[in-house]
């Protein structure tokens, strides 16, 4: 698979203009070498919107859906720093995905990331992952574009952890995520508006109403990278 492992964590949140550049620190010199040196994180990538806005998209690859419940990670859940105590409360609309990853073609980052939070329409859940893996790998090869990922949503059964206390109580979750990550980001809209409007996405067997947002890479770390 392109993504670094078969889990992943997807997560989406807004932070305030009067915040976001000690957020972006914070998240850069601390948050991410913390992560990165938890056995099984390989990989974490931030994305701000490309519109300006208060919005980002996290996603950390994970050898196996199983480190979102390894000792290593649930340690740093309910250890947080002070640093990350005080930007925890912070992160405002948070939506926070813990994943297995069910398709993965191409290059797994470049300039833009288009996600697509969508579910299943009843008993349409094996058309619709027949339908999003077949346009992950068509978007793979499509001019403009460099990767397709199609993700999907295993909260695991485990005690809140301090961090979720301390954004106030269990973090949303969406259920199916489709990302296509591109070098163009025409080349991205053109794709979406051709395959991933609400009609689209209905006739393929999702619900309506899906939630798309547009990003550009902002910052990225590999575990390797962290001395």
């Amino acid at each position: 698979m392109s993504l670094h492992g078969q889990g992943a964590i997807a997560m989406w949140w807004d932070i305030a203009p009067d915040i976001r550049s000690e957020f972006e620190d914070w998240h850069t010199h601390e948050h991410f070498p913390e992560r990165m040196r938890i056995p099984g994180f390989n990989r974490g990538s931030r994305w701000s919107a490309v519109d300006g806005g208060e919005g980002f998209f996290v996603m950390y690859e994970l050898d196996a859906y199983e480190t979102l419940i390894s000792r290593g990670y649930l340690d740093r859940l309910n250890a947080p720093t002070p640093w990350s105590t005080k930007m925890m409360p912070h992160h405002r609309h948070m939506v926070r995905s813990q994943c297995r990853v069910l398709e993965s073609t191409g290059g797994a980052l470049s300039r833009h990331a288009l996600t697509v939070r969508l579910s299943p329409a009843e008993g349409a859940s094996e058309r619709l992952r027949a339908h999003l893996r077949a346009l992950a790998r068509s978007a793979a090869a499509s001019t403009g574009i460099a990767a397709g990922h199609l993700l999907q949503n295993q909260t695991p059964k485990i005690a809140a952890t301090t961090e979720q206390k301390i954004r106030g109580g269990p973090d949303p979750a969406a259920d199916w995520i489709f990302i296509v990550c591109g070098y163009d980001r025409s080349a991205l809209e053109r794709f979406a508006a051709d395959h991933l409007g609400d009609p689209a996405l209905v006739k393929a067997g999702a619900c309506r109403e899906a939630i798309h947002g547009l990003y550009a890479l902002s910052h990225s770390n590999t575990a390797t990278d962290i001395g």
